[in-house]
């Protein structure tokens, strides 16, 4: 069904089965719908609270886990799901989506969708000189300072992109160490080799190295490692879903922001995809590097009209969470 449709590396197996395999806490079920004797929408599925599900959604999944064949309408497929399930729900919710990936249905009288964030990309079109050139004169500025300071210093930058299943384990290693220069290591939830991120982080890019489908891409200041970014692809998109520089470098330049230059430099020059996804909630440093935003959404499924209109009615105009799935904690 993936490949069916947009092909999304967050929606791939090779993302999936670590995710489950380190998130879940066995209360959790995977429903299939089949018509002619072939699924045709599945998803992973979480008790809330009494009367109510949602799709699973870890931190570490940018998109919730709801998959469909193209065509197919939400309308059609919510309400009889809603049925299935056990305890008689009577709200069932799908969060994080993409509409890129699932078109945002229209509201009715028992499906309402919500803002959840901004998020944005960067479409690979034309040269890296094109584009660069739209791109605001301080951040060019910025970054060409860098550089030449940098240069007077003796300090080399050099990029690297590790592809093998062999190279993970060390490079994560690498990674967690970078966070822990941050507030990520004060509150102890850098990625670390025995915690259950470290463990999906390893299992999940080492199987996307083994298709060619996973980069970690390693920036250095001479021999020491300044930043990373660790990403896999789709067929059309390579995806950033974790980035991490030494916070402990005083010296006035930004290791992310060059590391960025450098890797789009390469994407421009390679064309292997029409876009970079970033997936987070937009930030004021996303602007600087592109315009193309859109907006992430859930969407709640009521089993009866009524509870619709109260929900939102008691609701309002409320904004939804900015780091707290809407239709998880509400539905």
């Amino acid at each position: 069904m993936n490949t069916e449709g947009l092909n999304s590396p967050l929606l791939d197996p090779d993302f999936v089965a670590p995710l489950l395999e380190e998130f879940t806490t066995g209360k959790e079920l995977i429903a299939c719908h089949t018509q002619s004797g072939k699924v045709d929408a599945m998803a992973v599925l979480a008790p809330t609270r009494r009367g109510a599900w949602h799709t699973l959604q870890p931190s570490q999944a940018p998109v919730g886990l709801w998959l469909q064949r193209p065509g197919l309408e939400l309308d059609s497929l919510l309400p009889s799901l809603l049925r299935k399930l056990p305890g008689f729900p009577v709200v069932l919710g799908l969060t994080q989506q993409d509409p890129m990936l699932l078109p945002r249905p229209q509201d009715s009288s028992i499906l309402r969708t919500m803002d959840y964030i901004e998020t944005a990309r960067i479409n690979l079109v034309g040269t890296f000189d094109e584009y660069w050139s739209q791109r605001g004169k301080n951040l060019r500025h910025n970054l060409k300072k860098q550089r030449s300071k940098l240069e007077n210093e003796g300090i080399s930058l050099t990029m690297e992109i590790l592809r093998s299943p062999a190279d993970v384990a060390n490079a994560l290693a690498e990674y967690g160490r970078l966070e822990s220069t941050g507030w990520k290591g004060t509150e102890g939830t850098a990625v670390h080799p025995d915690n259950a991120q470290g463990r999906f982080y390893r299992k999940m890019l080492e199987a996307f190295c083994a298709r060619g489908l996973g980069k970690i891409y390693r920036y250095r200041y001479n021999d020491r490692v300044a930043a990373m970014n660790l990403c896999i692809k789709g067929r059309n998109s390579i995806v950033v879903l974790k980035t991490a520089y030494d916070e402990s470098i005083k010296d006035g330049s930004s290791p992310a922001f060059l590391l960025r230059q450098d890797e789009l430099k390469q994407m421009f020059q390679e064309r292997h995809f029409d876009s970079l996804e970033f997936y987070g909630k937009v930030m004021d440093w996303h602007r600087k590097w592109t315009d193309d935003m859109r907006t992430i959404y859930h969407v709640n499924c009521y089993r009866y009209a009524f509870l619709a209109q109260l929900h939102h009615a008691v609701k309002g105009n409320r904004a939804a969470p900015k780091e707290v799935s809407e239709a998880t904690q509400d539905a």
